[in-house]
């Protein structure tokens, strides 16, 4: 699966997605995290706050990749001739 980021709520999804496509219960992955259910619950649901460390060690659980890259130039009008 390839995501591009526009907003916070966004990543809440990809990790509510990609643990239930494991097979994880919240508890499980909050357990994996030292969390508690209700904590993953908040996550899932708003990763506006959540520091980078945290995301990242959220994703190596759930084997998710953050890729930070330049965005593509859009082409022109006068491209499409």
């Amino acid at each position: 699966m390839r995501q591009v980021l526009t907003h916070p709520a966004q990543m809440g999804r990809i990790i509510a997605s990609r643990r239930r496509a494991l097979k994880l219960s919240q508890r499980a992955l909050a357990a994996k995290l030292a969390i508690s259910q209700n904590r993953l619950s908040e996550i899932e649901a708003d990763t506006s706050t959540l520091p980078l460390e945290r995301l990242l060690e959220i994703s190596n659980l759930l084997g998710l990749d953050l890729t930070i890259q330049n965005r593509q130039p859009k082409p022109s009008a006068k491209d499409d001739w």
